[in-house]
């Protein structure tokens, strides 16, 4: 807790032909970031025909996946899916090598592909010729206005036939110019129809050239004529049952889909899950290096799994393998990737610390800090037992539903049971309970601070908090310097505002007659000698150090005022339930006859109400307390610029490898 996890560098020798079976192993594995070896005397590694063979394979496979996947039946969805997901049954493999596993999976393709692609390709063809019937029903509906014989729309030897829509606008003025231009060689058929015209020109083949660019110039907008027989209805009803025979087997061809997902869908699943971690074990060779014998790896791993790695390693090789590990340099300490390591019931904030982004090697984990205010924070500013009570009952519900998935709206899910718990305490605290509604109804609720009655009291509580907050965040930033060497740094940027915000703790106790003014005066005066010199320190211009000290001096009093976002979203949530509380109690007598109308209304409205409030509220106090954190916490000591450890993991959801060590 406080530090990550130890770190320690290894190094690999071995064997080619043990290659594919220990980077299966490591794989498996997940405790190994491998890194790319920069080293001149060796050729950097390659994938062979067999890791090529996988990166094409998955693609199929994912194809074939994706047009199954429409025909697998039984697959559940909707809110209860979300809330408490099915986990997926895993089949075992007993994994012999990538060349036996590429021969399986071109086996199994070499049966399954060939059915999946005849059914997929009459699928494509039945909706394509769907698609054109439903087509040329639309064109022929718009053609009945003018219910001639199809056949006459169709072109002949010496009469070329163009039929379209024009806008009303330029009718005339096309109708006027092709007659001049054709020497009234031409003859049409017209119908208004949608605010445009629906015309029918036959123009002899010797004037189509002169024709055309003027049916372009007025936009006329050609329809293609179907080939069909008979007047427009007529052709449309035989379409139409052309469309119901096609329907049909359409049908029957979906049925023998749906029988090939039931026997293949998850089969394939299996393989492609299988195919796409050898395709990442492909992306890695390129960080391995290799000669005409032997290859080699470096990486880092926990320092808590090295036993276990290093004897597996040792079996799989059948000993014929070097094994080096060694504790990290100073020189190396921004290469060092970082694990977090904190207990269970404060891992699942570790998602919050990340977001930012994972602390360096020797800087401080904020997780254990930032567990317990950013739920304090969240309780303070939601502040109602209600409210708390559903955020809680929604987050155990998502909790018991995702804890074998362990994913992250399980960890979410932790985090709003904690937030939650302080949002029950503090309405506890506030006697807020949607509100004001219990007092609305006559109880009598006790309650130490009324936020709307005594919003000034909660600003000062506020602020106060806000102080301890940045206190504890440049003791952290001190610890940290000067555990790592920069003794001057952590008087200078560390104890400065550490003795200042001692300081003015002091002088709000003398205004209190608690104590005497002059501690307080006295260490806030040696807390700002020592900021103003560690401004000075910089090498800017005399000028350009003069304002930056200002800047800064007062850049800390509006992170400190920050805070009093506490008291404001505090304000707004117990406004707001006060709000829904009053509409719903001017409603509620309202009858129409002998009907209770205002009850029913009310209810609804008193439910909604409360629910809309509860999620924009926890929305608000979700956001603020992140910011809280992000910019007026961590700027005091953490920069997050780690590198995040990413292990070389297989991801397993369906498949479940038998690796023989």
């Amino acid at each position: 807790m406080f530090k990550p996890e130890e770190m320690v560098k290894i190094e690999i020798l071995s064997l080619n032909r043990y290659k594919d079976s220990l980077l299966t192993y490591l794989h498996e594995e997940g405790v190994l970031e491998i890194r790319e070896i920069e080293i001149s005397l060796a050729q950097r590694d390659a994938p062979n025909e067999f890791y090529r063979k996988a990166a094409s394979y998955s693609i199929s496979l994912s194809r074939l996946i994706d047009f199954l996947g429409n025909y697998k039946e039984g697959v559940q969805g909707g809110l209860k899916a979300f809330i408490f997901p099915q986990l997926k049954s895993k089949k075992r493999y007993k994994y012999r090598g990538i060349e036996e596993l590429i021969k399986e999976i071109e086996s199994f393709l070499k049966i399954a592909e060939p059915k999946i692609k005849e059914v997929e390709a009459k699928i494509t063809s039945l909706n394509t010729e769907l698609e054109r019937i439903k087509t040329e029903i639309e064109i022929l509906e718009l053609l009945a206005a003018i219910d001639l014989e199809i056949e006459y729309l169709k072109p002949t030897k010496s009469v070329e036939i163009a039929v379209g829509f024009i806008e009303r606008e330029k009718f005339d003025p096309l109708i006027k110019e092709l007659l001049t231009t054709l020497q009234n060689r031409i003859a049409y058929v017209s119908k208004e129809l949608k605010g445009k015209y629906l015309v029918v020109f036959a123009i002899l083949k010797k004037d189509y050239d002169k024709a055309n660019p003027l049916l372009a110039k007025y936009s006329f907008e050609r329809l293609e004529v179907p080939d069909v027989k008979g007047k427009p209805m007529e052709a449309i009803e035989d379409l139409r049952k052309e469309m119901e025979l096609k329907k049909q087997e359409l049908e029957s061809v979906e049925e023998e889909a749906r029988t090939l997902a039931k026997q293949y869908h998850d089969e394939l699943v299996f393989y492609q899950e299988l195919m796409e971690n050898e395709r990442e074990k492909a992306n890695m060779l390129g960080n391995l290096v290799r000669t005409n014998m032997t290859f080699a790896l470096v990486g880092w791993v926990p320092k808590k799994h090295v036993p276990h790695i290093t004897e597996g390693i040792e079996k799989i090789t059948h000993g014929k393998v070097y094994v080096n590990t060694k504790a990290p340099t100073k020189e190396e300490l921004d290469e060092i990737p970082i694990k977090l390591k904190n207990p269970g019931f404060i891992e699942p904030f570790e998602l919050l610390t990340e977001m930012f982004g994972v602390p360096k090697y020797n800087e401080l984990d904020p997780t254990p800090i930032l567990a317990f205010t950013y739920s304090f924070f969240f309780g303070f500013m939601l502040t109602d037992f209600l409210y708390g009570l559903i955020i809680a009952t929604v987050a155990a519900l998502l909790i018991k539903g995702h804890k074998k998935l362990n994913d992250g709206t399980y960890k979410f899910s932790n985090i709003l049971v904690w937030s939650a718990f302080f949002t029950i305490t503090m309405g506890v605290l506030f006697g807020s309970y949607f509100g004001d509604a219990l007092q609305r109804a006559g109880i009598n609720v006790p309650a130490l601070l009324d936020p709307l009655r005594g919003a000034l009291t909660v600003l000062g509580l506020a602020l106060a908090i806000g102080l301890i907050h940045l206190f504890i965040g440049y003791t952290l930033g001190f610890i940290v310097k000067f555990r790592n060497g920069e003794v001057k740094d952590a008087i200078f940027d560390q104890l400065s505002w550490m003795l200042i915000i001692i300081g003015v703790t002091l002088l709000a106790l003398a205004m209190a007659n608690v104590m005497s003014i002059l501690a307080g005066e006295v260490v806030f005066g040696l807390g700002f000698i020592l900021f103003v010199i560690s401004q000075f320190r910089s090498d800017l211009p005399l000028p350009m150090r003069f304002l930056m000290t200002i800047s800064n001096f007062f850049g800390f009093v509006g992170n400190w005022l920050s805070y009093a976002r506490l008291m404001a979203l505090a304000l707004a949530t117990a406004g707001i339930a006060m709000v829904i509380n009053i509409i719903v109690q001017l409603i509620w007598g309202i009858k129409v006859g002998p009907v209770p109308l205002g009850i029913a209304v009310g209810a609804v409205v008193f439910i909604g109400g409360h629910i809309f409030s509860t999620a924009i509220n926890a929305l608000g106090a979700f956001v603020h307390a992140l910011r809280l954190h992000y910019v007026e916490f961590f700027g005091t000591f953490y920069s997050g610029e780690g590198k995040k450890f990413e292990p070389f993991k297989a991801k397993r959801e369906v498949s479940e490898l038998e690796l023989e060590i």
